[in-house]
């Protein structure tokens, strides 16, 4: 199986490119749409060998159509195929020709009724496509509530019927697919807003139209991937040194609070950072010296004392448990004033809210609370258009900003935003955003110009993070510490080369 692809369009992007496959490049609607029907029908026997029963359901337009391809291929393949069609049966285009095909192979549709579901070990799923934008109707809505209760994997023609392509929202409601086959490219809502609880596996099927089809449309999102890990971390000569790779310093542990500072120091020497050194409350300095010998611990008594320590550092992290002290927001300032790199997180964000101003070479990495403050809204807004916040912190705040959450975003002003698909809800732990803190500083100073690539260094630590949690998450999502994700870093910033 082909891996997905690394960009992701808008919806209006992917439609320009089959229209300009049909009408540029003289291809067929229809031999487009076959082509779908028998890659859905590939995947699904793929994912479920032994299923002999289906339920296809059918819309009325060109996603039904790829709905009556499919149940005519398996019709002929030997499979028990039951088609029914709750919207009528489509009247016109390619899906009429597909409804008239599987007329003149025998097959008839079946009234729409519940009843029909339990019946069936696949459910393939037609109904809407990518043209849906609006709320569902009640007796649609009905229908996919029931597929959604009916206990039978799903495979979503596509996309899940009631999911919005662009944003993730969801219609009213959504099919929840096990699998979801797409065509011609991959669509923002697949990774935005609720979209990941509804795609299932996601497989995609670009139908053979070349990427000169996608040419007038740049990409909306770009998928961060293993090839950007290898080309950031490649293999270590054997003449490097502690010195080679990297001097990070962490500032962070405020009273009371030094859990933070020493995870996000412990994640930066995990991910491999050369040297790094966290200047904390002074009280603490000593605790974490004899918890974790590996790093060298600061007593920071005002920022005077850190003088030294910005001059010797590569990169600095700020924020991890530092508070809100007229300690802690010294501290800040003069590490907006270093002049290094910076990765800022935590309490320093609320430091940054409060007296706004554009530093272009840090990376911000709010969650959806910090990053609702920086923009003076509320949250719900922010989850509303998470893509849309994202580049008006970038527009606001300058550098580089990675909005964490369920498909993490990383923005940036010059390019492309990246969107990371993995990690999962066992990562809503404390300690997590201070672990991404030191793996994200860490990547950085291992660049020979980490300015230069704070950008793809950022999405690459995402990337290296959110694998980490998926690695730590193999006996089960709930429960996971911060600590456990900490110890899978080296196996992710390791890849094969």
């Amino acid at each position: 199986m082909s891996p997905l692809p690394a960009v992701i369009c808008s919806t209006a992007a992917v439609r320009a490119a089959d229209r300009y496959a049909i009408h540029v490049l003289g291809i067929p609607g229809y031999a487009l749409m076959s082509r779908a029907g028998e890659s859905a029908l590939a995947h699904l026997r793929r994912q479920w060998p032994l299923a002999r029963r289906l339920l296809v359901l059918a819309g009325s337009g060109n996603n039904g159509g790829d709905a009556y391809v499919v149940a005519r291929l398996a019709r002929a393949a030997g499979l028990e195929v039951t088609l029914a069609a709750p919207a009528g049966a489509p009247v016109g285009g390619d899906a009429a020709l597909a409804h008239r095909d599987w007329q003149a192979a025998g097959g008839t549709a079946t009234a729409w009724d519940a009843s029909l579901l339990p019946l069936a070990e696949v459910i393939v799923d037609g109904l809407f496509g990518t043209g849906l934008a609006r709320m569902l109707e009640a007796d649609l809505l009905g229908v996919v509530l029931a597929i959604n209760h009916s206990g039978r994997p799903v495979l979503a023609l596509d996309t899940p019927s009631g999911l919005d392509t662009d944003t993730g929202l969801v219609r009213g409601a959504a099919v929840r697919a096990a699998l979801t086959v797409t065509f011609v490219g991959l669509k923002p809502g697949f990774f935005l807003g609720d979209g990941p609880e509804y795609v299932g596996r996601l497989v995609c099927d670009e139908l053979g139209i070349p990427a000169e089809a996608f040419a007038a449309a740049p990409p909306l999102l770009r998928r961060v991937v293993d090839a950007d890990l290898r080309r950031l971390l490649p293999r270590r000569t054997r003449t490097a040194h502690k010195g080679t790779h990297g001097r990070v310093l962490i500032i962070g542990g405020g009273a009371g609070m030094p859990g933070a500072v020493r995870l996000a120091g412990e994640a930066a020497l995990r991910a491999g950072a050369g040297l790094v050194t966290v200047a904390t409350w002074p009280a603490h300095a000593a605790a974490l010296a004899a918890g974790r010998p590996e790093l060298i611990c600061l007593a920071a008594e005002d920022p005077a004392s850190l003088t030294a320590a910005f001059a010797a550092a590569d990169v600095v992290a700020v924020g991890p448990g530092l508070g809100r002290s007229v300690w802690a927001e010294q501290l800040v300032e003069a590490a907006f004033r270093c002049g290094r790199p910076l990765v800022v997180d935590a309490d320093a964000l609320n430091v940054l809210a409060a007296r706004p101003q554009r530093g272009p070479h840090w990376c911000l990495t709010p969650h959806p609370g910090e990053a609702a403050r920086l923009l003076g809204v509320d949250t719900e807004s922010i989850q509303a258009d998470r893509l849309g916040a994202t580049a008006k912190l970038v527009a606001r705040y300058g550098g580089v900003v990675v909005l964490k959450g369920a498909g993490t975003l990383v923005g940036h002003a010059d390019g492309v935003p990246w969107v990371c698909e993995r990690g999962n809800p066992g990562m809503a732990a404390a300690g997590m955003g201070d672990a991404l803190t030191g793996v994200i500083a860490a990547i950085l100073a291992q660049q020979a110009d980490p300015a230069a690539t704070l950008a793809v260094a950022a999405a690459v630590g995402v990337h290296v993070h959110a694998t980490a949690g998926d690695l730590a998450a193999r006996g089960g999502e709930r429960g996971i510490l911060a600590s456990d994700l900490i110890s899978y870093l080296p196996a992710c910033v390791n890849p094969a080369n």
